[in-house]
C-alpha cells in the first residue's frame, strides 16, 4: 500500500516524515532489546546503563510523533485511509515505547543484581531473539503496509508463547528442587513474561496494519479468520 498522494505536496511530505520517524523509533527499540539480551547474558553493567539512558530518547520520540499526529489531524483534517494511517501511527508508537520499557527494565534488573556472580537460571536468549525478529518483521510490514506479512506475524507469536511455556516449566522445577532459588526464579520469570509481551505488542502492530489497509478491525478475531485476509 502506498501512502495516498495529495494535491498538497506538503501533506505528502508530512505523512512520509512521520512514517520514517516511526521506523527510526522502531529501529532504536530493536537495538535496545538486543542490547538488553546481551547485558543479561554477559551481566554487562556498562551496557545496561547505556540502555537506561537511551530509553529517555525512545520516550522523547513517542511524545514528538504523537504531537505531530495531533498537529496533522488539526491542520489537515484527514479522512478515510489517511485518518486510519495517523491513528495507526499513534497506536504503534505507544506499543514501541512499551517495548522500549521492557529493555529498560531488563537493564535495571542487571544493574540491581550487579555484584552477584550467578547467571540467570535459564537462558532467555532464544525467546528474546524470536521476539526481536518478530519486531523486525513487524516494522518491515509497517514500512511496506504489507497485509500478508502482518498476518504471518500471528504465527510467529505462537513460537514465542511455546518457548515461554517451556521456560516456566523449567523455572518451576528449580523452585521445587531448591526453594532457595525462589527470589532468582521470580526475577527470571518476570523477565521472561516481559519478553513474551513483546510478541503480543508486535501482534498489535499487525492488527493496525490490517486496519489501515483493509479498514477492518481484527482485534479479538480468531486466527483462522485473520489468515483469510492474507
Amino acid at each position: 500500500m502506498e501512502v495516498n498522494k495529495h494535491i498538497s505536496g506538503q501533506f505528502n511530505t508530512e505523512l512520509e516524515t512521520i512514517r520514517s520517524s516511526v521506523l527510526a523509533m522502531g529501529g532504536m527499540v530493536e537495538q535496545q532489546l538486543s542490547n538488553a539480551l546481551e547485558a543479561i547474558h554477559s551481566q554487562d553493567v556498562e551496557l545496561a546503563r547505556n540502555i537506561v539512558e537511551t530509553d529517555l530518547k525512545v520516550n522523547a520520540m513517542e511524545i514528538a510523533i504523537d504531537e505531530e499526529c495531533t498537529r496533522i489531524i488539526a491542520k489537515r483534517q484527514p479522512a478515510a485511509s489517511d485518518l486510519r494511517l495517523i491513528l495507526m501511527i499513534s497506536k504503534t508508537v505507544t506499543d514501541l515505547e512499551r517495548m522500549g520499557d521492557v529493555a529498560d527494565k531488563l537493564a535495571r534488573m542487571v544493574l540491581n543484581n550487579a555484584g552477584r556472580t550467578q547467571p540467570p537460571l535459564v537462558s532467555l536468549d532464544s525467546m528474546g531473539r524470536l521476539a526481536i525478529k518478530m519486531l523486525h518483521d513487524a516494522l518491515d510490514a509497517f514500512a511496506r503496509m504489507d497485509v500478508e506479512a502482518a498476518v504471518r506475524l500471528y504465527h510467529e507469536d505462537d513460537k514465542i508463547d511455546r518457548q515461554y511455556e517451556s521456560i516456566i516449566r523449567e523455572l518451576m522445577t528449580y523452585m521445587m528442587e531448591d526453594p532457595r532459588t525462589i527470589p532468582q526464579v521470580l526475577d527470571v520469570l518476570w523477565a521472561a513474561r516481559s519478553i513474551e509481551r513483546i510478541g503480543d505488542r508486535c501482534q498489535h502492530i499487525s492488527d493496525y496494519i490490517i486496519y489501515c489497509v483493509k479498514g477492518k478491525d481484527v482485534r479479538h478475531t480468531k486466527i483462522e479468520d485473520v489468515d483469510s485476509l492474507g
